[in-house]
């Protein structure tokens, strides 16, 4: 948009002589030629091509029609119908952005972000901006000029009102002293002429506040203070209209704009074609499209409010209104930066969400699995009571065993299920490979743990002894385990750790294998008071994973 650079003001290397004065000021004005400004003053130049189109565009030989835009969606859809040029108004921008009156209501700030967005949305459309009374005095108009400009405007107009200002069509219309006026104009020349790349618009509003000789006076002096184009605003004929455009001097050379009030406003309404044989270079349309969207809001309203919503042919399907925003623009610029691999997925409908949700319950059963007992040891609870109610019938038998204390019990192995959750043998008799060094069985595809009587009442460490020591659950969360991860068909360990066995949950953040199993449930089966005491070297608890083994002993 910008390109700066450093260099100084043209009109500013000297201080003006009476005869440049002279050449460059109305006659009321030679009697104060001599004034004394910096030789050189220093500013930063910002280009905008815009601009130069704007500048291209009023040496040609054609009319410039610009309808009038108040936000970003209408300048881009004034842009989108090939229109040269379009005019922020002051009175449509303070309508749509504050729903007031042009009543000077609306702020400098307000109207350069406004500016903004239009610039931002728009390819290469020129736009001249509202700058009403340049919201102060003249050090207020060089700013609000430079302001302009960063904005990205092509032009800017400056009027002569008092402030607040009004809408130049109503009445109450006051106008500033003519040396306040003219002072304005040379404030925005000098902006420019400064580094602000913009074309100064000199408005004078003096035709409804005073007469049409003070505004056409006005005129002059604008074009003879530098301005790039010249308005006269509610001129009430055509003969007004052409003692406007047919002015001599400075002015004839300036390019002049009028302003085609729709809908009944001062200056009565003339073809384009009709208007550039008076004169005119530049003619606005200001209420084209905010006089046509209030009227078709508050029909959509009327219709709504009876539940009726808007045709087809009034509202446009969504297709497109898509259009018009810029949907397809931004999809096809958005092909250009598109990667393999996106960082995110859209959000899935909850019908397609349904796999994942599924997926996650599928993972869910191995996980209880790992909690169940196996039908055997189901099968040895379901006996036990029997068993009992046979100890309860004969109490000869068990005094005897209690007399018999080297006889040796029969050995019941309850098994702890622990799935693999990566594969599936396709034989309920297929077996999984262990370590070597290893005494667990092989014969069947969940691991078991075993012991005889003789281990029942004791621990591997000689910590704590007796059903007592089993059935403390802090006694068990305090033991130590060795975690041993071995392949399956080579024997080799691959990692060999120990853990405590209260912190065995945690292992899942260390071991990704086991993710899915409730380590601490197994481990309560294993070394519950029911569970028996594995032989020495064998494993508590053994889980498949692929092609890995993860077996957890007790120390």
């Amino acid at each position: 948009m910008w390109s700066t650079q450093m260099r100084c003001a043209p009109s500013l290397r000297r201080p003006i002589t009476s005869a440049a004065a002279s050449s460059r000021l109305p006659p009321c004005w030679r009697g104060v030629a001599a004034i004394r400004r910096p030789y050189i003053v220093v500013t930063a130049a910002f280009k905008n091509s815009r601009t130069e189109k704007l500048r291209t565009l009023l040496s040609g030989d054609e009319i410039l029609l610009g309808p009038c835009c108040h936000d970003a969606l209408s300048a881009k859809l004034i842009e989108q119908a090939g229109f040269p040029y379009a005019f922020m108004s002051g009175f449509c921008t303070s309508a749509a952005r504050l729903g007031a009156p042009d009543t000077g209501l609306i702020s400098y700030g307000e109207m350069v972000d406004t500016g903004r967005y239009i610039y931002e949305t728009t390819r290469n459309l020129p736009v001249i901006g509202d700058g009403d009374t340049g919201y102060g005095n003249a050090m207020n108009v060089k700013r609000t000029v430079r302001g302009y400009a960063q904005a990205g405007f092509a032009g800017i107009l400056i009027e002569d009102q008092v402030a607040p200002k009004s809408c130049g069509h109503v009445r109450g219309k006051r106008v500033v002293g003519r040396e306040e006026a003219v002072s304005r104009i040379r404030a925005a020349v000098d902006a420019r002429d400064e580094g602000a790349d913009i074309l100064i618009v000199a408005r004078t509003d003096a035709r409804q506040a005073v007469s049409l000789e003070e505004a056409l006076w006005r005129a002059q002096a604008f074009a003879e203070a530098g301005a790039d184009v010249l308005f006269i605003d509610a001129l009430e004929s055509e003969e007004e209209m052409r003692a406007f455009t047919e002015l001599g001097g400075a002015a004839a050379a300036v390019p002049k704009m009028a302003n085609m009030l729709e809908g009944g406003g001062k200056t009565p309404i003339f073809r384009p074609s009709e208007l550039q044989a008076m004169g005119f270079k530049l003619v606005a349309y200001p209420l084209s499209l905010l006089g046509v969207s209030i009227r078709a809001m508050q029909d959509a309203l009327i219709g709504l409010r009876k539940g009726r919503v808007p045709p087809v042919e009034a509202l446009g399907n969504f297709a497109d209104i898509q259009a018009a925003v810029g949907f397809p623009e931004y999809f096809e610029e958005e092909q250009r930066y598109a990667i393999s691999t996106p960082t995110s997925v859209p959000a899935a409908l909850p019908e397609e969400a349904a796999p994942e949700a599924v997926a996650a319950e599928e993972v869910a059963p191995e996980a209880v699995a790992a909690e169940e007992v196996a039908p055997e040891a189901v099968a040895a609870e379901e006996v036990a009571p029997e068993a009992v109610a046979a100890e309860e019938a004969a109490p000869e038998a068990v005094a005897a065993e209690e007399a018999a204390p080297d006889a040796e019990a029969p050995v019941v192995e309850p098994e702890v299920v622990a799935e693999d959750r990566t594969s599936t043998p396709s034989d309920d008799s297929a077996t999984w490979p262990l370590p070597p060094e290893s005494t667990a069985s092989t014969s069947a595809l969940y691991p078991s743990v075993t012991s005889s009587s003789g281990s029942s009442n004791s621990s591997s460490s000689g910590t704590g002894s007796g059903a007592d020591a089993a059935d403390d659950p802090y006694y068990r969360r305090n033991r130590s385990l060795r975690v041993r991860i071995s392949d399956v068909s080579t024997g080799l360990v691959k990692l060999e750790t120990r853990v405590p066995a209260g912190f065995l949950n945690g292992l899942t953040a260390l071991i990704p294998q086991v993710s899915g199993f409730n380590i601490e449930a197994l481990l309560e089966q294993a070394m519950g008071p029911e569970a028996v005491r594995p032989q020495a070297g064998q494993p508590l608890i053994s889980i498949p994973t692929g092609n890995d083994m993860v077996q957890i002993f007790l120390e």
